[in-house]
């Protein structure tokens, strides 16, 4: 009687290594991650995140290479291809000199200008800048498309610059923003302005605390820092996502219709007559209007905001604010 056949070996998946004792499984998108510390831009989209990502590269880039010139890229080939010139050069140096130097360009990828990061939460892009300044590239972005009414995006609705994360817990934030609201409002500068907040998949942070407290700060740094709901000088932006907390300090907030690439190449009469930093309540008004379908609020939730902001406004004397 035959042998019978040995059973047939299963393969596993191309790429697949199973998780050996004591060897965890390495998460999808490990290192490149948000997290506290990174900078760049927070960009929330419609339903096709692959798409906005493309977008903001193309969109990005445009400006970048307009503000700072085109992006530079370190060559390490060549400096391989010159290395390998040297005669007495044996076969173990040169390999090893060819793996650090595909290390060093595999390091440089990662540093490049832009680089999308998982954000943690769906619809939202965010893009890790390095170099630069998101509020300065933004605000120029914003401010071209405002002038030119020409639209540049499908899917990208808002673009906000993010100019610092920390922790996204009351201790870590308290201590976080004492120093990182000190160019803006600092004696002797000061300023008008709000406070608009934004939590994604976080449950144990409260809007009311988060807004006093940070607005306490603000009123600590200068007492002439005044809160303006209606035409502020700067807008201080909340978005937690997680356990991240990213923070930014914006102008023309209002003007540039709360840094929506939608709404913002849509032609207005008023805005036509304006100038940047000088808004007035009635297109204040209309702006807040345009934007109350993103923002999905119901009614509810809004006279719950403006109960709050009451409350909160008598508790601190007029130096915070609540989101709009």
């Amino acid at each position: 009687m035959a042998a019978a056949e040995p059973a047939a070996r299963k393969r596993r998946p191309k790429g697949h290594f199973a998780a050996g004792p004591g060897r965890a499984k390495r998460p999808r998108g490990a290192g490149r991650q948000l997290e506290a510390g990174m900078r760049g831009i927070l960009i929330t989209c419609n339903m096709n995140e692959r798409k906005c990502v493309g977008e903001a590269y193309s969109l990005l880039g445009e400006y970048g290479d307009l503000l700072y010139g085109p992006e530079q890229f370190s060559d390490h080939e060549e400096r391989l291809s010159g290395s390998d010139r040297e005669e007495d050069e044996d076969d173990v140096e040169a390999a090893l000199k060819k793996e650090v130097g595909q290390i060093r360009a595999s390091t440089e990828q990662k540093l490049r200008r832009f680089q999308s990061v998982e954000s943690g939460a769906n619809n939202v892009v965010f893009i890790r800048t390095q170099g630069i300044e998101p509020e300065n590239l933004v605000h120029h972005i914003l401010k071209d498309m405002h002038t030119t009414k020409k639209k540049k995006t499908r899917v990208i609705l808002r673009m906000l610059p993010i100019s610092g994360t920390c922790k996204a817990f009351m201790e870590d934030m308290k201590k976080y923003t004492e120093t990182f609201f000190e160019p803006w409002f600092k004696a002797p500068n000061k300023g008008t302005y709000q406070i608009v907040y934004k939590a994604r998949n976080n449950s144990h942070m409260s809007r009311e605390e988060v807004i006093k407290e940070l607005a306490g700060i603000v009123g600590s740094l200068n007492p002439e820092n005044k809160v303006d709901l209606n035409n502020p000088q700067y807008t201080i932006v909340v978005e937690i996502i997680k356990t991240v907390c990213c923070l930014s300090v914006v102008r023309d907030y209002v003007l540039f219709r709360k840094y929506n690439l939608q709404e913002v190449v849509k032609s207005n009469k008023e805005d036509a007559q304006q100038n940047p930093s000088s808004v007035t309540k009635e297109q204040n008004s209309e702006v807040v209007k345009a934007e109350a379908e993103e923002q999905e609020k119901s009614s509810k939730e809004v006279k719950e905001e403006n109960k709050n902001q009451s409350e909160i406004g008598s508790e601190s004397k007029g130096t915070d604010a609540l989101s709009v």
